[in-house]
């Protein structure tokens, strides 16, 4: 079978596109390369079933390109930086909407598409009153742009599915770490106690709790909903079975960096502790659903932030 994987150069792109290569799929990458780098493929690029395209899915002619011969896509390509949309919300609706558009209708046209797998985020759910929060929670009402974003693209995917006849599954992921992560908390720590090794500063007041899944977890959970789910239109939530908060993520990098003197100083706070506009406090979702197909994560959310953590400082 022949998968296209936008975002393939990227962090968790990477990861699949080694995991598709071992089932035997033929893989092409479409990534433009402003986040993703051929060094996280160095694992599959001697790989003869693996194909690279550099493009953009804002030009319809390289995406139609893209998809010749295609039977499955994976849409992970995305601005992910849900705390810079302030100053250019624009990059979010062409990046996350404007691209998924251009992807269905090239689809459309097309007409041979069977399966569309979608990674969505837990920011769509806001701050849901309900949690852990499952996936039929309502109204959803995201707080930030980055939320907005995805829950739209998650709305175009499955009208298209249902008016043109492939399979949709949408994965509301939690926070995902793991080897090749360069953005997030963790990464963040770690930059900054490389520049200053006697002070760690946190956004917000460092009470905000949220899940962490482990990135081999994670595509487990992706290839998982994939072979098993059943409906036209499936939505998992995928994320662990507990939660860690900023603080102790601090301390396990100032431990894990042997820097276990370190201050910890609270930086600038938004609002009721947030680190930035359009920051959850607190998202834990329930992942029955997918772990009723077989699935269930390895790692809890403190093992994950620390050996993302080894990740990154090159222990593991």
């Amino acid at each position: 079978m022949r998968a296209l994987v936008t975002g393939g150069a990227g962090f968790i792109g990477s990861h699949l596109v080694d995991r598709l290569l071992d089932y035997g799929f033929r893989v092409i990458v479409f990534d433009n390369f402003s986040r993703g780098s051929y060094h996280n493929l160095k694992n599959s690029l001697g790989n003869p079933r693996l194909k690279i395209i550099e493009g953009d899915l804002l030009n319809i002619e390289q995406v139609s390109k893209a998809l010749e011969d295609c039977q499955i896509v994976f849409h992970l390509a995305a601005n992910p930086e849900v705390r810079g949309w302030l100053a250019s919300p624009i990059d979010h609706f062409k990046q996350n909407i404007e691209a998924t558009f251009n992807l269905l209708e090239v689809i459309r046209k097309r007409g041979t598409l069977n399966t569309f797998i979608f990674a969505s985020s837990s920011t769509v759910y806001g701050e849901p009153e309900t949690i852990p929060t499952p996936e039929n929670y309502a109204p959803l009402k995201p707080i930030s742009v980055y939320g907005a974003s995805k829950l739209a693209s998650e709305a175009l995917i499955s009208s298209y599915a249902s008016l043109y006849g492939f399979k949709a599954v949408v994965y509301r992921l939690a926070n995902i770490v793991g080897s090749r992560c360069n953005h997030g908390v963790i990464f963040d720590f770690i930059e900054k106690m490389k520049k200053n090794s006697k002070e760690l500063e946190v956004l917000g007041n460092g009470s905000q709790t949220k899940s962490y899944l482990y990135i081999d977890d994670c595509i487990e959970g992706l290839i998982t909903g994939m072979e098993k789910g059943t409906e036209r239109v499936e939505i998992f939530n995928v994320g662990s079975d507990d939660q860690v908060n900023v603080l102790k993520i601090a301390e396990i990098v100032k431990e894990e960096m042997g820097l276990p003197d370190a201050v910890i100083r609270l930086g600038e706070e938004f609002e009721e502790g947030r680190g930035w506009a359009g920051d959850v406090k607190i998202m834990f979702l329930d992942s029955s659903r997918l772990k009723s197909l077989g699935w269930s994560p390895k790692y809890d959310s403190e093992e994950a932030v620390r050996k993302t953590v080894r990740n990154i400082l090159n222990k593991d």
